[in-house]
């Protein structure tokens, strides 16, 4: 029986299955939402006819692509230009032939990874294409990966490229890891952040363990996240989302300091809050 790839129209997340799967284990998990009309999962053909390829460039070096209409999540995937080769961390929900084809302009993929499920997008898609010899994922997520092969999975630490390099923040989830890149002092940080944006101006930083539940990390996640990610400098995160800039390494412990100071929420913290 031939395997077909087939996406969650809800929340994005692609399965390689038999015939149209049951359900979405993403959304069936406690950190995303039912899809109120029922499951809509539709193959791969079906997706690509949908959907159009849109790419912006936010930073030197670092292109980020998306598809119109949104899909899924909407998740960005983004193409870091790095010494060796080319980095792709987290996905677009698709990549339509012209995505491809601008990436491999920009020189293809060299190493490919992901913070967690929420930001795979259609990874498996620039693994079959380039064919990586790295693909990094955290270890504890391992379990979300069926649509690709993981071929690095990530402890606590893992150099992609000089001056990028993963680091595990759990949390969110537990093999959640962010990216951090060092020359450019940007944070690829998952779900580890929410930014609140007012058009492109970040005005509010909140962290979640389950973003449509509002469900609060707990004081040790969130001290875990203090230790990782206070400990990088950076002055803009890129979420699986969008980019924001500036948000500095200070706002985010600031954010942190006070979700340990109480009782946790998912309240967005001003960013003008003790600048």
């Amino acid at each position: 029986m031939t395997l077909t790839m087939y996406a969650c129209a809800h929340c994005g997340h692609w399965q390689r299955w038999f015939t149209v799967p049951p359900a979405c284990p993403v959304c069936c998990d406690v950190r995303n939402a039912l899809p109120e009309d029922g499951w809509d999962i539709p193959d791969e053909k079906t997706v690509g006819a949908l959907l159009e390829a849109r790419w912006h460039r936010p930073a030197p070096g670092v292109t980020g692509f998306r598809t119109l209409p949104s899909f899924g999540l909407g998740p960005t995937g983004w193409l870091i230009e790095a010494e060796g080769g080319n980095v792709a961390w987290e996905a677009a929900p698709y990549y339509p032939p012209d995505a491809l084809a601008e990436i491999e302009r920009l020189g293809g993929v060299t190493r490919l990874g992901a913070s967690h499920v929420h930001g795979y997008g259609a990874l498996w898609q620039l693994q079959e294409r380039f064919d990586p010899p790295v693909v990094a994922v955290g270890v504890q997520d391992l379990t979300w990966t069926k649509a690709f092969r993981v071929t690095w999975p990530v402890d606590e630490r893992l150099e992609l490229a000089p001056g990028l390099t993963v680091h595990r923040t759990g949390g969110h989830f537990p093999g959640h890891c962010v990216l951090h890149d060092e020359r450019r002092r940007i944070l690829f940080c998952g779900d580890a952040l929410k930014v609140d944006l007012d058009g492109t101006v970040p005005r509010a930083l909140s962290c979640h363990k389950a973003y449509h539940a509002r469900v609060p990390l707990s004081h040790d996640e969130v001290r875990h996240y203090r230790s990782v990610i206070g400990a990088l400098d950076f002055e803009a995160v890129a979420t699986p989302f969008e980019f924001a800039a500036p948000v500095t390494t200070a706002d985010v412990l600031r954010l942190f300091d006070h979700q340990l100071a109480g009782r946790p929420d998912t309240a967005p913290l001003p960013l003008g809050a003790g600048r």
